[in-house]
């Protein structure tokens, strides 16, 4: 099943209540008017597009209408379409072409940080390279038996002190694990607390002096995962942690389990982070690659089973 089906499937909640409500909102022969851009503008922000984003997105749609001349509420819809992939464009590659290349994951607990690192070692093995992960968030004991299996899962070796141990230690290991194992890419599993700012920025801080220092020459990625079932608290976070952790990439979570999907596009547009990934179920090959062309797209689809080209 490719990206467009997938995500179609995922978006059915997100569909069923936002898409739903605009599309409500453009139906019959209603006036190109002032309330029906309000109208839009509500719906955008009760949908968890956030209030910033939807001013910004009436804006774009009021002047392309008038540039345009449209009278037609349909094609209002279809300039609506347009002007939301325009905004969800962007580099969305995860930069790993080094070998080995480092790939930092953080995240608060709950958010399927864990499985989501066992499901991307699992899809960049399938695509052939040898991964190796890092148990670096040693907070908890848990947290580094589940990443375990996880691992187990993906078939893939990983990297493990006991609990406590400094989390820049680990990755110190993991890297050269990586070095002298020939590893593609090792994938650290680091600190996701949001009690104390600082505490993270130092702890993240000495981990980024450990890979400058043992891979200077590699591509790093810092993927901070997000819980798109939490709506704005997912900005709040991806904000809190752009000012920590300096983050290149987005990978969110659950998307299949929530009406709250179009907080995918307040992330991009509010803090221009690129979304690399995202999560549509449970099953080890159910995180995808985002394509933000086929994300627009399924989310107007009228969900009849027709994947159109994208």
């Amino acid at each position: 099943m490719g990206f467009f089906q997938k995500i179609s499937e995922g978006l059915k909640k997100t569909k069923e209540s936002m898409m739903q409500k605009v599309n409500q909102i453009f139906s019959g022969f209603r006036p190109v008017d002032e309330e029906l851009f309000e109208e839009l503008e509500e719906t955008l922000i009760m949908s968890d597009v956030g209030m910033v984003t939807a001013e910004e997105i009436c804006q774009r749609l009021r002047k392309g209408v008038k540039e345009r001349g449209i009278t037609d509420a349909g094609e209002v819809k279809a300039l609506l379409q347009e002007i939301l992939t325009e905004m969800m464009e962007g580099d969305t590659t995860l930069h790993i072409s080094t070998k080995p290349s480092v790939v930092l994951v953080i995240g608060v607990n709950g958010v399927g940080k864990t499985t989501t690192i066992g499901k991307l070692a699992a899809n960049l093995t399938s695509q052939g390279k040898k991964v190796i992960l890092g148990a670096a968030d040693t907070f908890r004991a848990a947290a580094i038996d589940q990443l375990q299996i996880w691992a187990d899962r993906a078939g893939v070796e990983m990297i493990r002190q006991s609990e406590g141990s400094d989390p820049a230690a680990v990755v110190f290991d993991t890297i050269a694990a990586g070095k002298a194992r020939g590893a593609d890419v090792v994938i650290c599993d680091t600190a996701g607390r949001l009690h104390n700012k600082k505490n993270l920025m130092d702890e993240l801080s000495k981990i980024s002096r450990v890979i400058k220092r043992e891979a200077p020459d590699a591509d790093l990625e810092v993927l901070l995962v997000l819980d798109a079932t939490t709506g704005q608290n997912a900005v709040i976070q991806a904000r809190t942690f752009q000012e920590a952790a300096g983050l290149t990439g987005i990978i969110l979570t659950k998307l299949d389990g929530t009406a709250k999907g179009g907080v995918v596009i307040a992330i991009k547009q509010e803090l221009q982070i690129p979304i690399k990934y995202v999560g549509v179920g449970e099953k080890l090959d159910d995180l995808q690659p985002f394509e933000p062309k086929a994300f627009v797209q399924a989310l107007f689809d009228a969900g009849e089973g027709e994947e159109t080209a994208v």
